[in-house]
């Protein structure tokens, strides 16, 4: 059995081909593909029969060359590369690891808003040029507890994200037509956008949302909230965020996911003010790397197992 890894940047790789070896007795690829080119090339070279993938494009034209692919496997949680459309088509079925952070991101995107909230940002800033000013923020400062969240997606992560606020005394409210039973107050996206003093979006990127956070949503909001992103970087258009964070329409911006990424030197979103930016980190924890690489690999195992009874 051959089995491709397109892409891995989250170790050397022995975890994953140690596994594959000792369930499979598999012959392991990683190739290290940036482009569809690069996938298309691997798959023609080697021909597995399946494959795993973090980053790297999984589209129509590389599905078409799958001709031995039994399974596809993704390293994380989207599946935004991969054509999935394509996959169902070739009759080839695409895992994800949709477990693995649901605390970490979470706690991340709590992290940036409440950072931005207490204006941390800042008071640091200040406070290393010299400032003592404990009061300089005090008018833009609300109380959580009087305060609305909104939420932008409610699976696991948005739902966790909601209970956290809750805890606090915030009033939730949530946005997610294909969700329901969450405990919040369902609204439509008209009413986060008026009433929420934090937005906070926790969906996939699809379609039909790309570019959700865009210039007509912010001119609808009211309370200058800030926006929270710890989902898929094309859920907002970044020029629109760049004009809302310099007019005053937002007050702030928590950003862990980029359209492209790494997040280009020149992108406009690294001078726009009232932010802080991570590197698309917000998945990490000790626990958390040897679980998702492990499971990305046991997607293959356990479909061969099951597929041998």
């Amino acid at each position: 059995m051959k089995i491709l890894i397109t892409d891995n940047d989250l170790g050397d790789g022995a975890l994953e081909i140690n596994l594959l070896k000792q369930y499979l007795n598999a012959e392991v690829l990683i190739a290290q593909c940036k482009s569809e080119d690069d996938v298309i090339k691997s798959l023609s070279e080697f021909n597995p029969d399946a494959v795993i993938v973090q980053w790297a494009p999984v589209k129509a034209k590389a599905i078409s060359l799958m001709s031995n692919v039994k399974i596809i496997s993704r390293i994380g949680i989207g599946m935004d590369m991969i054509d999935l459309e394509a996959a169902a088509q070739a009759g080839i079925p695409v895992k994800n690891v949709p477990h693995y952070c649901t605390e970490e991101v979470a706690t991340h995107a709590l992290s940036l808003a409440l950072s931005l909230w207490r204006k941390l940002p800042q008071l640091d800033a200040e406070m290393r040029s010299g400032k003592w000013a404990a009061a300089s923020h005090a008018n833009t400062i609300k109380q959580l507890s009087k305060s609305t969240i909104g939420l932008i997606g409610t699976g696991r992560i948005g739902s966790l994200v909601g209970k956290y606020f809750t805890g606090v005394g915030a009033k939730v409210i949530a946005f997610d037509p294909y969700a329901s039973g969450h405990g919040f107050e369902s609204v439509e996206l008209a009413k986060i956008s008026a009433e929420s003093d934090l937005i906070s979006l926790h969906c996939p990127l699809t379609s039909e949302n790309k570019h959700l956070i865009n210039d007509q949503f912010l001119a609808s909001t009211s309370k200058k909230p800030i926006l929270i992103n710890t989902s898929r970087g094309g859920l907002i258009d970044p020029a629109a965020v760049d004009r809302a964070l310099k007019s005053g329409v937002l007050a702030g911006a928590g950003l862990d996911v980029y359209e492209v990424e790494p997040l280009p030197m020149d992108d406009i979103l690294r001078s726009s003010p009232n932010t802080i930016l991570t590197p698309h980190s917000s998945w990490c924890s000790v626990q958390a790397l040897p679980e998702l690489r492990k499971e990305a690999v046991m997607n293959i195992v356990n479909f061969y197992k099951d597929s041998a009874k």
